[in-house]
Order: C-alpha cells, then structure tokens, then sequence
C-alpha cells in the first residue's frame, strides 16, 4: 500500500493500516469512487468504524458524504441487521454507485436511505437524539457545522466521527496553514473543549477523531 516505509514509526503505522484488509467488494467500491473522485475512506478507518458501530450496537447511523459506498459498508458491517444508514451526498451519481455497493453486498434496501442534498440542509430535518452514530467525510470547511448537528442527533453514549482529522500528515504541522488544514485544527479544539463530548484521536487512514456523547 503506497511505497515501503523509511522509519521505525512508519513501518509501524503501515503495519496497523493493512492489518484491516478489505475484500473483493470493498476493494470494488474503493476503486470505484477513485475513478470519480469521492475518495473513500482507508481500511483502517473503515475497521475503525465498524469496530464502533459495533461497540454500541448501532441501529440508527447518519453518513455525511455518501461517496461510493466504502464508509457505508464498513458501517452496516458493524451495525445491528435491523439498523438503518441514513446517507446524505451533493452528487446523485456517487450515491447511484453506492446503492450498487450495497446491493452487491447483499443489503436489502431497506438497510439504507441515501439522501441527495447539502447536508447543512438535510440534517436540521433529522430527529434530535435519534441517532447512534454520525460520520462525517464531506466539506472540511463545514466540519464545525457537523460537528454541532452530530451533537443534536446524538443520543448521550451515541459517537460522532470525522474522517481525515490528520489531513495528510498537515494538521501536526504549524507551518500549514490552508484553509482545510485550518478548519480541522480548530474541529479538533472545539471537539476536545466540549463538556458534552469524550473524544479519541484515532491515527489510522488519515486520522479518525471520534468522541462520545456523554451528556446533553
């Protein structure tokens, strides 16, 4: 997976992502959304996630940014088998290619309802407490705004997700300081000052920040 290590530390990150190996129908939806350009989530923040859909027996799940399937497979791999996946993308044709995923995997349709829209205009229609897990993997600049709804939607023990929250090794770096970079510097400080929240920093793929919601 991507060219050999050059440090102990590197050896060792590349070791704890492809501990998680995706299958054929993984692998399928991963290449998929790269050829249109909704780069999915790695292996190993896919593991992560159904690891903690697991972990609290998900049954309601939130997706923010379909893409092509990955994350949502991940997920409903973790999740109850009467759980449902709520999934919110801008782009009707990743979700065209998710729903191909997902029927590939086996999952009735019922399992999913994907959702075409801006997510900061689906979400608010979304039922406070009603929700197990959110993820997010969509805008960076929005994150914060996820962030805020995921803690509406979450029921107290309920775990919000944000992928990329090391953004390609930029966001330990001071010196970077683009807009994105930016953004998910400051998620990262709004999700560790909140008393309603109990946050872990995950390093696999590109950074997994998940936290727990532990009060209203």
């Amino acid at each position: 997976m991507g060219s050999s290590p050059n440090s102990p530390v590197e050896a060792t990150l590349a070791y704890a992502q492809e501990f998680h190996a995706e299958d054929d129908i993984l692998r399928a939806a991963r290449l998929r959304g790269e050829e249109v350009g909704a780069v999915p989530i790695l292996p190993g923040g896919g593991a992560a996630l159904c690891f903690l859909a697991s972990a609290i027996n998900a049954k309601a799940v939130v997706e923010i940014g379909t893409g092509c399937g990955v994350s949502g497979l991940w997920m409903l791999r973790g999740m109850r088998q009467d759980g449902q996946l709520t999934s919110v993308d801008v782009e009707p044709e990743h979700q065209r290619l998710a729903r191909e995923a997902f029927s590939q995997a086996g999952y009735a349709g019922g399992r999913t309802r994907l959702i075409a829209g801006r997510a900061l205009d689906v979400l608010p229609r979304l039922a406070d407490g009603g929700y197990d897990l959110v993820f997010a993997d969509a805008a960076k600049q929005e994150y914060p705004d996820y962030l805020a709804e995921a803690v509406r939607l979450l029921r107290v023990g309920g775990i919000v997700a944000f992928d990329n929250a090391l953004w390609h090794d930029r966001v330990a770096d001071p010196t970077q300081r683009d807009p994105d970079t930016v953004v998910i510097r400051e998620l990262g400080k709004l999700v560790r000052g909140d008393d309603r929240l109990r946050p872990l920093l995950i390093p696999l793929g590109d950074g997994l920040l998940t936290a727990v919601k532990i009060a209203h």
